[in-house]
Order: C-alpha cells, then sequence, then structure tokens
C-alpha cells in the first residue's frame, strides 16, 4: 500500500498532522503501537490531568469557598474512586473523539510500532503478528516523549510508591505524605491535586525558584500562594537519591550551594523532573536521520531532517514540549508537504499551569528582556481590584504586560489567577499582529469580567496610569 504520508505517533501533533494533510487531499495514514490514539496528551497526560485538577478543586471549594457563597453543603466527602472514573470517562471520550476524526477524513489507522526502513518506507509491526512495510512519499515523526527520570540518579518507578505522571493520576488512595521531585508545571499541577484532596506535599526542586525559566514576578509570587495553600518547597536542592523502603519512599538530597544532605520520606514520591525525546526503536540512525546534541530529531526550520521526505515535528524536535505547538507544527508540515507555506510563530505560543489560580505566559519574560539589553515597559493590575474577581472569591494573582519602551509593541504578558489560560489567549491574539499595549488599553471589555484586568494593565504599561488603582 501506497501513501502521500505517513505519520508516526497520535499525539496532538501526529493526528492534527495527518487530519490536516487529509483536508489537503494527500492520502494519509496514521501509525500508532497504544491501542488507542491520542499518546501521551489524551491518554495519560494533559486531559486526565485536567480532569483530576478540575474536580480535586470543585471538592477543595465545596469545603472552604461554599459557605462564604451563603451554600452550605457541610463538610465534603471524597469519594476517589468516582473521581478517577470521571477522569477515565474524559479520556475516552477524547480518544474516541480522535477515531471519529480518522474516519470522517479518511485517515487509515496502522496499529503497531513504526520504524523507518529508509526514504518512503515504513514498517509496522503489530502487537501480535508479521511487520508489514508501507511506501510513502513523505514520512512525519511525531513519536513525542517520554519521562526523563533523574540524571546520574537511579529511579525504579513502580507506579504505586515511586511515581512518574502517568502513576500520579491513578493512585487508589490519597497520601498522608508526599514528595515531589521537580518545581515545573507537571509537579505542581499533580502536588495540587493530591494537597487538594488531603496530602502534605512537599516539592523538592534544583533551581532556586519554581516554574523554571517563567517571568520572577510570578514564580515568586505563585510559590507564596501554594504555600499558603499548604504546600512545602525545598529549594535548590540536589536530589541524589530516590529509594523505595517498606511501604513508603524516600528522596535524599543536598544543597546546591553546599551543605549537609538531608532526607525525607513519604507515602508517595512523583519524579516530575521533565520530559525527554522519544526515538526508541524507530530505526532513526539506519535511515540516516540525524539526532542534535540532546538527543532530538534534527530539523532546519521547515521541519525538515537530515533525510529528504523526512518530516519531524512536537517535543522530538526542539522547542517547548507542549500540545498545542506540537499541533501547530503538525499543520505546518502538512501545508509544507502540499506545497502551501507552513509557518509556525514561535515567538506567540502560550505556556499555562493549570492550578487554582492558574497561571500563563506568551512571549518575553523580564528576564529575558534584561539579558537582551531591550529597554520595556511594565503595566500591572491585581485581580484583588477587580469587581468580578471579588465576587468570585478569586482575588489572587495578577496581570503583567511588557511592553518595547519606544514602539509600544507587546513583547510579553504573564498572568497569575482565576482563569489566566484563557485570559492570555486575547494577548496571543495581538501580539500575533504586532498590536501595542495602547491598541489592549482602547478595546473596550465587558463590565464585569476577569478580562478587565488584562485592559487595566495595558492602561498601566501605555499610560502608567490604571483606572482602578
Amino acid at each position: 500500500m501506497s501513501y502521500d504520508v505517513v505519520v508516526i505517533g497520535s499525539g496532538p501533533g501526529g493526528y492534527v498532522c495527518a487530519i490536516k494533510a487529509a483536508q489537503l487531499g494527500l492520502k494519509t495514514a496514521i501509525v500508532e503501537k497504544w491501542p488507542t490514539l491520542g499518546g501521551t496528551c489524551l491518554n495519560i497526560g494533559c486531559i486526565p490531568s485536567k480532569a483530576l485538577l478540575h474536580a480535586s478543586e470543585m471538592f477543595h471549594q465545596a469545603g472552604h469557598d461554599l459557605k462564604t457563597l451563603g451554600v452550605d453543603v457541610g463538610k465534603p466527602k471524597l469519594d476517589l474512586k468516582a473521581m478517577l472514573a470521571h477522569k477515565d470517562a474524559t479520556v475516552k471520550a477524547n480518544v474516541d473523539g480522535v477515531s471519529f476524526l480518522m474516519k470522517k477524513n479518511k485517515i487509515d489507522v496502522l496499529q503497531g510500532t513504526g520504524a523507518i526502513l529508509g526514504e518512503g518506507k515504513v514498517s509496522v509491526t503489530p502487537e501480535k503478528g508479521e511487520a508489514q512495510e508501507i511506501e510513502t512519499r513523505n514520512i512525519v515523526i511525531a513519536t513525542g516523549s517520554d519521562v526523563a527520570g533523574i540524571p546520574g540518579v537511579d529511579v525504579a518507578f513502580d507506579d504505586k510508591v515511586i511515581v512518574s505522571s502517568e502513576g500520579a493520576l491513578k493512585l487508589e488512595k490519597v497520601p498522608a505524605r508526599m514528595i515531589v521531585v521537580g518545581g515545573g508545571v507537571i509537579g505542581l499541577e499533580l502536588g495540587s491535586v493530591w494537597s487538594r484532596l488531603g496530602a502534605e506535599v512537599t516539592v523538592v526542586e534544583y533551581l532556586d525558584t519554581i516554574l523554571g525559566g517563567m517571568d520572577g514576578d510570578v514564580s515568586r509570587q505563585f510559590q507564596k500562594l501554594l504555600a499558603k495553600q499548604g504546600l512545602t518547597f525545598k529549594l535548590g536542592a540536589k536530589v541524589t537519591d530516590v529509594h523505595k523502603a517498606g511501604k513508603g519512599g524516600h528522596v535524599t538530597y543536598e544543597p546546591v550551594k553546599g551543605g549537609d544532605a538531608e532526607t525525607l520520606n513519604a507515602d508517595v514520591v512523583l519524579v516530575a523532573t521533565g520530559r525527554k525525546p522519544y526515538t526508541e526503536g524507530l530505526g532513526l540512525e539506519k535511515a540516516g536521520v540525524v539526532l542534535d546534541d540532546r538527543g532530538r530529531v534534527d530539523i532546519n526550520e521547515h521541519w525538515q531532517t537530515s533525510v529528504t521526505g523526512i518530516w519531524a515535528i512536537g517535543d522530538v524536535v526542539r522547542g517547548p514540549m507542549l500540545a498545542h505547538k506540537a499541533e501547530d507544527e503538525g499543520m505546518a508540515v502538512a501545508e509544507r508537504i502540499a506545497g502551501q507555506a507552513g509557518h509556525v510563530n514561535y515567538g506567540v505560543i502560550p505556556n499555562v499551569v493549570y492550578t487554582e489560580p492558574e497561571v500563563a505566559s506568551v512571549g518575553r519574560t523580564e528576564e529575558e528582556l534584561k539579558a537582551d539589553g531591550v529597554e520595556y515597559t511594565v503595566g500591572k493590575f491585581p485581580f484583588s481590584a477587580n469587581g468580578r474577581a471579588r465576587a468570585m472569591l478569586a482575588t489572587d494573582g495578577f496581570v503583567k504586560i511588557l511592553a518595547d519602551k519606544t514602539t509600544d509593541r507587546v513583547l510579553g504578558v504573564h498572568i497569575v489567577g482565576r482563569g489566566a489560560g484563557d485570559l492570555i489567549h486575547e494577548c496571543a491574539v495581538l501580539m500575533e499582529f504586532g498590536g501595542s499595549s495602547e491598541d489592549l488599553a482602547r478595546t473596550c471589555h465587558a463590565h464585569p469580567t476577569m478580562s478587565e484586568a488584562v485592559r487595566e494593565a495595558a492602561l498601566a504599561s501605555a499610560t502608567g496610569k490604571p483606572l482602578h488603582m
């Protein structure tokens, strides 16, 4: 059988690439080794974690905020089995939806492990049975990423005591104590889930700040908010050992700046130190596909690899490991294959942490602008001065807009607050069109809404004078 495009991997990048290719009239197939489509994101990542984040926040609100709002439901009782069932149902609805889209767009789904045999040739090996060889004009590598572990530390995951992000989504009971190794997005989201459900959570992070490369203002305020919620932080801590002992887990760390090692004990240890590109078993070396010095598939500016007709997108290539970045690359590659001018603006890719409050950013941070010597203005506005936020007991956080001092063009936006992941997108659209903070400040926003805080921050950046402060 012969195709115009064969996509290896059915995560957000892969399945979106396949859909777009089919919509452009290309005969398309997608290869997936898992029994369900959707990759890590839909099956064991983004989607199930958001289901638990929402459910755990509802549990928390029932026990805290509702009484203040005049809704007295008494002390809520956790039904973890039902909560996990909601998570599983959400996953099923999404992966079934992707299967429907494959049928709708007449995309052949080839179940099995994909490998590249060379230019224009792919083998698909099912779990049972013989491998079949597929011919295609174009191959798109969209195999995503896998759990990275801890560099220099041997971690034996059992997904009961020593768990990865996948194991943390299916714990059968709420641990009394949980240690999260890694203060990035995954660790803080899942740590928040189990903290809200009753666990005592300690985050151990190598850096002196949480959320790595995010704006300093954001990480500092966000850490204070999480600490207020009950999370404990050990920053500047290098983990040297993680192991299971008895019914619990032990984590040993030493201060990065020097000092005595300490050991923490917990019922569950979540190792959330990032992810690494997944290239295992693809036959890349034999096919002549070059990897870079970090094990990612090396690509040019058009996502082409070192072999003609072989492309790569998503977590397996350079750039942020984000599902929506992979989706944009998938669409762009399909357009390139079809002879169009696919494009991704990497300067306007939002990043969201789905805790409560949420954290969202797009564009440059203050630290990056300072490092590059860019002169800029800062406009900030707190949600504590926003009427809708007060009405919803959602006054934590702020909006921060960074604009070029000379041109007023918006260079970066950073939001901590309820619904930040939705609020960030008007800023992304503004930045996509090269808009200024004055443009945003002069745009009428409905009252009362949380989005008024975005406009007020734009006023602060453009004029130095917000209205409601």
